[in-house]
């Protein structure tokens, strides 16, 4: 039995040894998300160091929540076992009760401009307006720091990358945000309307791309559950 035990048969107390190491829970969320590299699941918990990660993903497919495979291409692919895929909408429930009753404005001190762009990415809605490839330079503000810039490459089969360094292609639409804003109308404390009507999020570029932000540019999945700010 390890250390830290409850030393409960309690099953609620069972299924906490498995689920509480810290990370657990976020490191699922992000292979549910699609995530199954190292590299990519890394991005989407930038908080964690590379050897805590892989030590996290060893013990998680000790558990059972997780499969490794090396693909033909050598690389190692992370997959979500059944018993785990039974916690995804328990997860998100609990993600959803905490949108709904953690003070906002609490959320919003936990800003984090590659985090935030990371799961941007993954909510591009590739529709007609997206015939060819499209490049959308996001200039992200923030108090007292340095600009900082994205690229999202979206292409007309619905893949789309994040860079961070400039790819050197033509830009379609640039979008100026305040973090703060940017992050506030995404997980829906506000909007994308009120924030480019407060001139927090302004963009330059493609007429229609421009127009149509609410509608390419999906919220996060919490945003139905916001509470008011």
């Amino acid at each position: 039995m390890q250390a830290q035990s409850y030393q409960q048969f309690c099953p609620v107390a069972m299924a906490c040894e498995m689920l509480e190491p810290r990370w657990t829970l976020l490191i699922l969320c992000e292979i549910w998300s699609g995530s199954t590299r190292f590299s990519d699941i890394q991005r989407g918990v930038p908080g964690m160091s590379p050897s805590l990660l892989s030590k996290r993903l060893k013990d998680m497919a000790r558990r059972g929540l997780l499969t490794r495979a090396i693909g033909t291409d050598k690389h190692t692919d992370y997959r979500t076992t059944p018993m785990a895929d039974e916690l995804e909408p328990l997860v998100h429930e609990l993600g959803a009760w905490a949108h709904r009753h953690v003070d906002p404005k609490m959320q919003l001190k936990c800003l984090d401009d590659h985090l935030l762009m990371w799961n941007i990415r993954r909510k591009i809605q590739v529709t007609d307006r997206f015939r060819r490839k499209a490049i959308i330079q996001f200039i992200i503000k923030v108090s007292g720091k340095t600009d900082r810039n994205y690229w999202l490459i979206v292409r007309p089969d619905g893949d789309t990358d994040l860079c961070m360094i400039d790819p050197k292609f033509d830009v379609d639409l640039y979008v100026s945000a305040d973090l703060k804003a940017l992050t506030s109308a995404w997980m829906g404390h506000s909007s994308f309307a009120e924030e480019i009507a407060h001139e927090t999020i302004v963009m330059t570029g493609d007429a229609d791309l421009s127009r149509s932000l609410p509608q390419w540019l999906k919220r996060s999945s919490f945003a139905g559950d916001a509470a008011p700010v």
